[in-house]
């Protein structure tokens, strides 16, 4: 394993909570994608280093088709959006047609299904193209989209958006970010349904619905049918990037072990958690092959996977043993790093 030298800067001794949080806006401005990508190799990886056979050709497939599907979610949110806007106004519709309509269901108020924002995600050709191509079939889900908007026609904040006097672009978008949010996370009837759906989406949507939240923020009307959506890789860097760490992880994963093993000498190796010993391999991988991105970035994505996927105290136990092992490497010059936090 090459070891390469680190610079702290002039912010060296400001404690890595505090340096993060005053650049955290600028840093998940760029990081989104990557940390996404963090997350798939760490999965992949730990599938790679529990299995016998140990083929790298097959977990590298594995974590491409894992991260493509990550990418099928976030159409399929998207995509969300437009089949219960449809689903309220066949509900609308069949409410206006019924045998004995009350004068509100005759003349009800349209504003939800006149969404602007929707309007022009259904016109949207790259979401069209998915949607014609991904062919998923709703009808057989309309009990699915029944719960969701009558979740949806309850809230406050519903309430609040059809009384509304303007009718604004920005407010039909602030709507769906406040849907997306409060009736798709942390939704146990949501997360078992998108399990059936696909293995690979349970664990993929808090993530995969910021991206959709991104991508609801930066719609600009102007911009009509043709509005750009958040690539698959945000460039050509991202997928060598996610490549590079994974094999990285695997070839160096004896020394990473090693240098794991000489700064936890008060634990046997043997009961620390697998899991915690793999995300600080795959954390290690990131230290050396990429100077470009700041020790604190590494150290705080590592970090918060550790407290989603391992134990309670895995995110303290992670931290306090990978700045063990920088501060020894800073020591013996064994490690280079930029010294900017707001470069990848």
């Amino acid at each position: 394993m090459n070891y390469i030298k680190i610079f702290f800067g002039e912010k060296s001794g400001d404690s890595l909570q505090n340096v993060y949080l005053c650049t955290i806006k600028n840093i998940r401005f760029f990081m989104i994608n990557r940390a996404l990508l963090r997350i798939k190799a760490v999965q992949v990886l730990y599938a790679y280093f529990q299995s016998d056979s140990k083929s790298i050709p097959a977990a590298e497939k594995e974590l491409k088709l894992s991260i493509s599907k990550a990418y099928d979610l976030y159409h399929f949110l998207l995509s969300m959006v437009i089949e219960l806007t449809r689903y309220a106004e066949l509900t609308i519709d069949n409410k206006r047609n019924k045998f004995r309509p009350t004068e509100q269901e005759l003349n009800p108020n349209t504003r939800f299904i006149d969404n602007l924002f929707v309007h022009q995600l259904v016109q949207n050709e790259q979401l069209a193209s998915y949607r014609k191509n991904a062919k998923f079939p709703w009808d057989e889900h309309q009990d699915v989209l029944k719960r969701i908007y009558e979740s949806i026609l309850e809230s406050d904040y519903y309430a609040a958006y059809m009384a509304e006097t303007a009718h604004t672009y920005e407010s039909d978008k602030n709507l769906w970010r406040k849907i997306i949010k409060q009736e798709l996370l942390n939704n146990d009837e949501f997360d078992a349904f998108l399990e059936e759906q696909s293995i690979y989406w349970n664990d993929d949507l808090e993530i995969v619905e910021s991206f959709v939240l991104k991508t609801i923020k930066q719609f600009d009307q102007a911009n009509g049918a043709d509005q750009k959506l958040l690539p698959m890789y945000k460039d050509a860097s991202d997928e060598e990037f996610v490549t590079t760490l994974f094999h990285n992880a695997i070839a160096n994963a004896d020394e990473y072990g090693a240098l794991i093993d000489d700064h936890t000498k008060n634990w046997e190796l043997d009961r620390i958690a697998f899991m915690d010993i793999l995300i600080m391999k795959v954390a290690l991988s990131e230290l050396f092959s990429f100077p470009t991105i700041p020790v604190n970035v590494t150290f705080n994505e590592y970090i918060e996977i550790a407290k989603m996927y391992s134990t309670a105290r895995s995110g303290l136990f992670v931290n306090g043993v990978l700045d063990k092992i920088v501060t020894e490497l800073k020591r013996s010059n064994k490690l280079m790093k930029a010294e900017s936090v707001y470069s990848k």
